[in-house]
């Protein structure tokens, strides 16, 4: 089947190094997601739809720009693929899960976690559910390789993993044709743990300033698990 990745961000550059997909951007051309008609002619010949776009502003109060790109884009973009009989595959996050139950499954009721960014995640999610003919929603979270920042929270717990490891997984689901939703990650770590495997002297710090922040973003992998054995 032939494939087109939306975004060349972490996740989408990621992606397309490692399959050599096709792709289009916003850099690349010139296409603005929050305007189907200019992207709808390029993903017209392809039998699967992967959306690696979101504004991922985890803390911007601006809601109009996550409401636009995480929720009316992802409307639209389900609504085109649908009537093109297309599979879409799109990028969700593990923090539709958050301040909801711990090692939550695919299954379990998501809450938002008190930011535009975790609500219009969710509701774009929402509608992938119930209007996509034939979808794939993968949930997790993914770092820049080596850790970027100087601090990292020691009070944050999931299973978030680095770019390439999460990209990995994503070409493995969407090149078996899997279906429906399914978390993604690895073995639980506080960002701590993660970045001290790519940056010695990060510092270890307590989040004391979003409230907003999850602290719990564990998942249950158990799903991801057994497509792998």
């Amino acid at each position: 089947m032939s494939k087109i990745i939306l975004g060349d961000g972490l996740l989408g550059s990621e992606l397309i190094k490692i399959t050599e997909w096709d792709y289009i951007s916003r850099k690349k051309d010139g296409i603005d997601f929050t305007d189907v008609d200019s992207y709808k002619d390029h993903i017209y010949d392809y039998d699967v739809v992967i959306n690696c776009i979101a504004d991922c502003n985890t803390y911007d109060e601006n809601r109009e720009n996550h409401w636009n790109v995480n929720y009316k884009g992802v409307v639209d973009l389900v609504d085109i693929t649908s009537k093109n009989n297309q599979k879409l595959v799109h990028i969700s996050t593990d923090y539709v899960y958050s301040h909801s139950k711990r090692y939550a499954t695919e299954n379990d009721v998501p809450v938002h976690c008190r930011n535009w960014y975790g609500y219009t995640k969710l509701l774009g999610d929402g509608y992938v559910q119930l209007k996509s003919n034939n979808y794939l929603l993968l949930r997790g979270t993914h770092k820049a390789k080596p850790f970027i920042h100087e601090n990292a929270y020691i009070n944050q717990v999931g299973n978030f993993d680095y770019v390439d490891k999460i990209s990995r997984i994503v070409r493995d689901l969407v090149e078996s044709d899997t279906k429906g939703i399914y978390n993604m990650g690895s073995k639980l770590k506080t960002m701590y743990d993660l970045a001290r495997q790519t940056k010695s002297d990060v510092k270890p710090v307590n989040n004391k300033f979003h409230e907003s922040m999850p602290s719990d973003i564990t998942i249950d992998l158990s799903k991801l698990e057994e497509f792998y054995e």
